[in-house]
């Protein structure tokens, strides 16, 4: 075999250049392997610790903040962080960035408009993540906070006419049957919990955010599609609305309080670092996620589940019981299942039905092309069901 080389020239290619080659592609192969890894790492990790750094602060004994605070927090320090990136983008120029936000926001302002909506939704949903947290278990919301999958397959077939495969399907029931478990097992008891907690309102605040995921996520896909602007612009638009919109929030629920005690009551390091998850950590997964496939993803949810009831148990005393373990594990087999590719997904199908009907196997007639392999890297919701909340970084 020949080389091209510079000019036009051609020479052979001796097995030096082989090893080359080879040795390239294989230094490609493992750096792409530790950015998966790191990936996976980075997701598990944002994951397990909001939940976790929230429960851990809103059952610190004394004074506990206002929940309204920090959700605006969260969204000043997002916006603020856009804000910086945006101007590194335009290489220091203020004039450029100026120019560039004014055009973005304000001459497009249909654009912007159309993010108030979803950026409502979400305001609303970090507010009730507050209120769930606080009365549920760590790995109890963390399990039943899985039901975003189910909210958003149906908001995805009912709003974009999505399609999902058969396992897809039976993998949201078993999602449910493992939610409904878990609940049961809270209802029945699950051993002593603190006096001010209301397990029922914690339930209804976990599946109202998790019915607010899913339709803010489909209705943002929906109204964007096609449109331009980064990732750091459509941030920087929610957040000027999510700072507004929670400002409201709090003015509404707690305004007499907030005025009364500031602003920054019940503030201490552990609620900085709640602030500071929140803010942050949604910004690096969405820097990470382009490198986890579905699988990657869906075994990152697995992980911080598992993750999250091992810390639950350490720090919180929470008590592990079959029945969890049971309902727990169905919603990590859902969660890996619903995460598959169509193709794998079918040849899972056709390996069961192979198995069921007996050794014989279709032989692929003779003259005739195989079938299509579909690809597993579409951008739809059926092959990428686990984009996070936090690329939008809500």
């Amino acid at each position: 075999m020949a080389a091209v080389g510079v000019g036009g020239s051609t020479a052979a290619a001796g097995p030096g250049a082989v090893s080359a080659g080879a040795l390239a592609a294989g230094t490609a192969s493992a750096a792409h392997r530790r950015l998966k890894y790191i990936s996976l790492a980075v997701l598990v990790v944002q994951n397990a610790s909001l939940i976790l750094s929230i429960r851990y602060a809103r059952t610190l004994p004394g004074d506990r903040f206002f929940a309204t605070t920090a959700v605006v927090m969260a969204e000043v320090l997002k916006g603020l962080t856009c804000l910086l990136l945006l101007f590194a983008q335009k290489r220091g120029n203020v004039k450029h960035l100026v120019l560039f936000l004014h055009e973005a926001v304000l001459v497009q302002y249909v654009d912007t408009l159309k993010l108030a909506v979803p950026s409502l939704i979400y305001t609303l949903q970090n507010n009730l993540q507050y209120v769930a947290i606080s009365n549920l278990p760590a790995a109890t919301f963390q399990v039943t906070y899985q039901l975003k999958i189910l909210t958003t397959a149906l908001f995805s077939v009912l709003m974009l006419n999505r399609s999902l495969s058969r396992l897809q399907w039976a993998s949201l029931l078993l999602l449910f049957t493992g939610v409904a478990i878990v609940q049961a097992q809270q209802a029945g008891g699950g051993g002593p919990r603190p006096l001010d907690q209301n397990p029922g309102a914690g339930l209804a605040a976990v599946v109202a955010s998790c019915l607010s995921s899913g339709f803010a996520g489909v209705y943002f896909e929906k109204i964007l599609k096609g449109s331009s602007g980064s990732v750091w612009l459509r941030n920087l638009q929610l957040g000027l609305f999510g700072t507004a919109l929670g400002l409201v929030g709090l003015w509404w629920a707690e305004g007499t309080a907030v005025a009364h005690r500031g602003f920054f009551f019940g503030y201490t390091p552990a609620v900085w670092g709640v602030v500071l998850n929140q803010a942050f950590g949604g910004l690096l997964v969405a820097v990470v996620v382009k490198y986890a496939d579905n699988i990657l993803k869906g075994f990152a949810t697995s992980l911080s589940i598992v993750l999250s009831t091992v810390a639950s148990i350490r720090l919180f005393g929470f008590q592990l019981d079959p029945l969890f373990a049971l309902g727990a594990g169905l919603v990590i087999g859902a969660v890996y299942l619903y995460s598959l590719p169509r193709g794998a997904a079918k040849a899972i199908a056709s390996a069961s039905s192979a198995s069921a009907s007996g050794p014989c196997t279709q032989q692929q007639p003779p003259g005739q092309p195989p079938p299509p392999q579909l690809s597993s890297h579409r951008g739809d919701l059926v092959t990428e069901p686990f984009l996070p909340k936090s690329v939008l970084v809500k």
